[in-house]
């Protein structure tokens, strides 16, 4: 446990203020750094409990030889200057996760969920089916820090943690129960430097894993197999082509050979979903969930905010709202759910990651609306694929934009292929903007 330290965090987000607000519990002296500017009443709410703020573009000065350690957000690459300089001092880097996890109660059931896509539903569908039994909780990169939550959790309960690969970077000492990886592709090689490295952080989910220990594996992945030859832990296996643990065959799931819901009864659709209530069923099977519980909570499950989020119909047109696609596989999971003519808006930060993937997917796209850092690499993308392309500045200006183009019938999808940061704190204020202008538009 982190008690009577001195403590630089890096990084004034969500989770970076969550673990500055527990750790000032236990006698220690907080500094927390960001480059902006903060809200005056985050400032004051913090100052009052003693933590001390420090707003400078040289984070690095920040770093001597009195800190016993530093908290990093899990954007900030590991070449940060005050990061080098921590190392070479041998501080001890770690994130929020690892921080907060020897302040949980020891008799918990900690789930953590990786992957390249459908961390998010998955980790949803996970919490929901374990509440019809249990007390549950819920957090990690889905938008709760776990820091937040750490003190309502008691003996016994379940946490079931979405944990991003950015995270697994700076984890060491923290151990689930349960390990899940939804799949892997070729995502987030800016951040990680290649594919292999990616791959390598994400195999620590099963850091600390013991014969005990259950890791649940996509079996139809090539890459999730060869990624955990060696492992340790118990493996299971969902499947939509052959049979597992939980698998999928004509158009029904089955556990262990009893079916167990017909995928007609599921409200979301697509392949990717019914991959996600796979793991989802899995799960909750482990912990006697019955067959009527799944039901009855899949037959109304609408999916998870800001992927594909149906957002409203207009004069025939359905908006649908994926802010949450900020890779190339997560464009394609939404292109490949429709049919209809759709347009597609694209755009954000640029990451250095060519969209060629994409192509096989754009079928049935009338055009593409671009906007922000990525705008110009969009166009030559879109002019490859000999697709009608409008450069825009703004969301705003794409999304009227893709209205004034559309007809009845047609889908107009946001679903960017890019991270938000080039004008957006984040994916949810993205797709909060596009329903806002969705939602006032008559």
């Amino acid at each position: 446990m982190i008690e009577q330290k001195k403590i630089l965090i890096l990084g004034m987000a969500r989770s970076g203020i969550a673990i500055a607000k527990l750790l000032s519990k236990y006698q220690n002296e907080i500094i927390i750094s960001d480059i902006k500017e903060q809200e005056k009443n985050t400032v004051e709410e913090l100052e009052n409990l003693g933590i001390q703020i420090k707003i400078t573009q040289e984070q690095e000065n920040l770093v001597d030889s009195s800190f016993d350690y530093i908290i990093k957000n899990p954007a900030i690459k590991s070449d940060h200057s005050a990061l080098v300089k921590a190392r070479s001092l041998n501080i001890p880097i770690i994130n929020e996760l690892e921080a907060s996890y020897p302040l949980l109660p020891k008799d918990i059931t900690i789930i953590g969920i990786t992957g390249s896509n459908g961390k998010t539903t998955t980790t949803t569908i996970c919490y929901e089916l374990l509440k019809k039994k249990h007390r549950v909780h819920v957090g990690g990169n889905i938008g709760t820090p776990l820091a937040t939550i750490v003190p309502d959790i008691k003996k016994g309960d379940i946490l079931v943690l979405e944990i991003s690969d950015h995270q697994l970077c700076d984890m060491y000492q923290f151990k689930t129960d349960i390990s899940v990886i939804t799949n892997l592709s070729e995502v987030h090689l800016d951040f990680h430097g290649s594919y292999e490295k990616y791959k390598a952080m994400k195999k620590k989910i099963f850091n600390n894993h013991t014969e005990k220990s259950i890791a649940i594996l996509n079996k139809d992945n090539e890459d999730v197999l060869k990624l955990t030859e060696n492992i340790v832990s118990q493996k299971m296996y969902f499947s939509k082509t052959k049979e597992a643990d939980i698998y999928l065959k004509d158009n029904q799931i089955f556990y262990h050979k009893e079916k167990v819901i017909d995928c007609n009864s599921i409200k979301i659709k697509g392949m990717h979903n019914y991959e996600n209530c796979m793991v989802g069923i899995l799960i909750a099977k482990m912990f006697q969930v019955s067959n009527e519980e799944i039901k009855e909570f899949l037959s109304t499950f609408n999916g998870v905010e800001h992927r594909i989020e149906f957002v409203r119909e207009l004069k025939g047109r359905k908006f649908y709202n994926d802010s949450k696609a900020t890779n190339n596989e997560s464009t394609i999971i939404a292109l490949n759910s429709f049919e209809a003519p759709t347009l597609l808006i694209m755009g954000g930060l640029d990451r250095n990651i060519p969209f060629d993937e994409i192509s096989s997917s754009l079928t049935h796209v009338k055009a593409i609306l671009c906007y922000g850092e990525t705008k110009e690499k969009l166009k030559e993308f879109a002019i490859k694929n000999n697709k009608e392309v409008f450069v825009l500045d703004t969301l705003i200006e794409a999304t009227k934009k893709a209205y004034e183009l559309s007809q009845e019938g047609d889908i107009i999808l946001l679903s960017p292929a890019c991270a938000s940061w080039d004008q957006y704190p984040d994916f949810e204020k993205r797709g909060l903007e596009f329903k806002e202008i969705v939602n006032k538009k008559k």
